[in-house]
């Protein structure tokens, strides 16, 4: 590995940073989880740390507003990732908070509780993260578009033909859940010509296509193959090199190319016929933790995509079988020799 330079960054986020209040368990033995760590720009972080040890992590530069009634002891876990952490104080506003509840059959409900304060591309430009070789992002299709060419003017490159420069950085896009509609279908083809990696979930990926999907639920393997190759034949990154990976939960998740085709990779944890599998605990950021690793590993540190994606699926594991935030002895353990022990 060459020698890091001073304020080297391989990975950013444009992903919040959320505290979350969850609910979980069985209807007859309800829990609360209060002050627990979350956004999915926050599990991003923790998905490429868990590739990047002691230097490494600190090419991992990451934004955090903290608010008036940020708490203490979420401090101490962020400094103990020890990334390249830029907390700003913000003395006027509470800290973006959500609620989360989990019920069975893998249903979710979330809403925000405290107005949501979103991370743009002047804030990596003014805190020194815009040179990053890797951005993730989780929003729009006319919000990532927006971002992308932002942050390519700020380095100079032209819009249109920068994308497969030295200096281009590669861009992870997680479409938002609540915009992906039909009505946004026509943009999300748009922007997958201005990202290298499009991720969203089977559910996410369905709904985009309405009813333009074959039989069946939109979680069964042939819909999400046939969905995946009419992104792939609209064209995903510079000269149709990118690549679509769609999470499915307890199901997996397809990794396809153009170059390499598709592969599909089961999840760690084989589900039940009453759902998830008993280890999985909290699944909360996990499909953010799963994507995270996609910067360092295509920085090199992975050589091949269906490989690194694999290691995703793994490192998955590491997070679902605990409630809320990994602590440092599992990174350590995790990401110490850039591979899981199992």
């Amino acid at each position: 590995m060459t020698a890091l330079q001073d304020g080297e960054i391989h990975f950013t986020t444009l992903g919040m940073f959320i505290i979350d209040e969850i609910h979980y368990g069985p209807p007859s033995d309800r829990k609360v989880a209060n002050n627990v760590i979350g956004g999915a720009g926050t599990y991003g972080v923790v998905g490429a740390r868990l590739f990047s040890p002691p230097p490494l992590s600190k090419t991992i530069g990451w934004i955090v507003d903290a608010g008036y009634d940020f708490p203490a002891d979420c401090f101490a876990q962020l400094e103990a990732l020890q990334t390249h952490l830029v907390l700003r104080q913000t003395p006027e506003r509470l800290t973006t908070r959500g609620w989360n509840s989990y019920e069975s059959g893998d249903q979710r409900a979330f809403r925000y509780t405290t107005p949501k304060k979103r991370l743009e591309a002047i804030d990596l430009i003014k805190c020194g993260l815009v040179g990053a070789k890797c951005v993730h992002l989780i929003c729009s299709p006319a919000r990532a578009e927006g971002l992308r060419n932002q942050l390519f003017d700020s380095l100079g490159l032209d819009l249109n033909n920068s994308q497969d420069s030295p200096e281009a950085p590669i861009v992870v896009w997680e479409p938002v859940p609540d915009l992906c509609t039909p009505k946004h279908r026509d943009g999300l083809m748009a922007t997958l010509k201005l990202v290298d990696v499009v991720s969203p979930n089977h559910d996410e990926l369905a709904g985009f296509f309405g009813d333009q999907t074959l039989p069946g639920a939109s979680g069964e393997w042939e819909t999400i193959e046939y969905l995946a190759t009419l992104l792939l034949k609209s064209g995903v990154g510079a000269n149709d090199e990118g690549a679509v990976i769609v999470r499915a939960g307890k199901n997996g998740c397809l990794v396809a190319s153009r170059q390499r085709g598709m592969v599909r990779l089961p999840a760690y944890y084989e589900s039940t016929q009453d759902g998830n599998h008993e280890k999985v605990v909290d699944p909360t950021g996990g499909g953010n933790t799963f994507i995270g690793d996609l910067g360092p590993g295509w920085l090199g540190r992975v050589e091949m995509l269906c490989w690194l994606q694999l290691w995703g699926v793994l490192q998955l594991a590491s997070q679902l079988n605990r409630l809320g935030f990994p602590n440092l002895r599992l990174l350590m353990t995790v990401g110490s020799s850039g591979a899981v022990r199992v």
